[in-house]
């Protein structure tokens, strides 16, 4: 694991609530582990962790988001969602493979939700010319896909799409 990685699971973990983890997994389903932190936590964590290492440029924020991905561990996959959006000005077109694979992943709209609307559409609407262009392909063809997560996050992603009704968190 890398030292930013570590940094976050370290504070996620030490955020953590056995009766949070119980409530959330109650509500959102044992498809993943828990660890219990609040969403403050984690929106505090990637804070922290982007003070901390402040040099870290897109390569880095997209490995990094990818590390905290691969554990099938809520927060951590939370923790992935909150850096792409904080460092969304970085991301490019060719970033949107791998967040198909997250939203792909995801199974669930805590997740595919804010990567949807608050990552790849402003995503989406910083780019230009042929950027954009392929960009949009790229959600076209998630539109049509089989996979219910990536369609609904293709008609979330659009940058003239709505806003996702807020959702009220117990893990807040």
């Amino acid at each position: 694991m890398t030292e930013a990685a570590d940094f976050v699971d370290a504070s996620l973990q030490r955020e953590s609530s056995w009766l949070r983890a119980e409530e959330a997994e109650a509500r959102l389903g044992s498809g993943l582990n828990y660890y219990g932190a609040s969403v403050g936590a984690v929106r505090g964590t990637i804070r922290d962790m982007v003070r901390r290492y402040r040099d870290l440029g897109h390569d880095d924020i997209t490995s990094l988001s990818t590390e905290l991905w691969q554990v099938p561990v809520f927060e951590r996959r939370l923790a992935a969602v909150v850096l792409l959006q904080s460092r969304v000005a970085l991301l490019n077109n060719t970033d949107l493979t791998r967040i198909e694979g997250f939203v792909r992943e995801a199974q669930l709209g805590e997740l595919a939700d804010p990567l949807a609307a608050d990552v790849v559409r402003p995503l989406v609407a910083g780019l230009e010319g042929q950027a954009r262009a392929r960009a949009l392909v790229v959600l076209d063809r998630w539109a049509q896909d089989p996979d219910p997560w990536l369609r609904r996050a293709a008609g979330l992603s659009r940058p003239d799409a709505a806003q996702p009704p807020a959702r009220r968190s117990t893990t807040a």
